[in-house]
């Protein structure tokens, strides 16, 4: 089961509810335990602010993941896992879907599924890990009722 704690720090941008989201990430999640994830939308300066601090990038991105590295021997003694953070720049996500004439809610899955699969261990840092991260997502997608996100969108 998850537990989704969500910190919108954006009035801004019109972000899917608190109940689309969870949803999302729970349909995302490959395991039956009980795990936490914490979700915070931010503005492209504290997006760029973490890029660079942590990607030594220097500039907003759509998603980031900071998956949890709990040892052993804590992870057994707590009720739920606490799986990782996400932080989603609403200002990007929204110009993204823009950008690729995408549905913005769509888009939102997409980073919100691609986040949850990076704080289990996916990545596409590799050919063979990126095509098997694609697959899953695009899956993911589909049985959320969104198309293929890496197909190319025409005007």
């Amino acid at each position: 089961m998850l537990e989704l704690l969500i910190d919108n720090q954006q009035d801004d941008y019109l972000i899917p509810s608190d109940a689309v989201i969870k949803m999302w990430a729970a349909e995302a999640l490959e395991t039956a335990d009980d795990v936490q994830v914490s979700l915070i939308i931010v503005d492209e300066k504290e997006s760029q602010r973490l890029n660079k601090e942590f990607r030594n990038k220097d500039k907003p991105t759509n998603v980031l993941s900071f998956p949890m590295d709990m040892p052993a021997e804590l992870a057994e003694s707590v009720d739920s896992l606490m799986l990782g953070d996400l932080v989603i720049c609403a200002a990007v996500v929204e110009d993204e879907a823009q950008q690729q004439n995408k549905i913005p809610e769509a888009h939102w899955a997409h980073m919100l599924v691609h986040g949850m699969l990076h704080l289990q261990g996916y990545d596409h840092i590799e050919d063979s890990e990126a095509e098997a991260m694609e697959a899953k997502e695009i899956q993911l997608l589909n049985q959320l009722g969104f198309e293929n996100p890496y197909q190319t969108q025409s005007n």
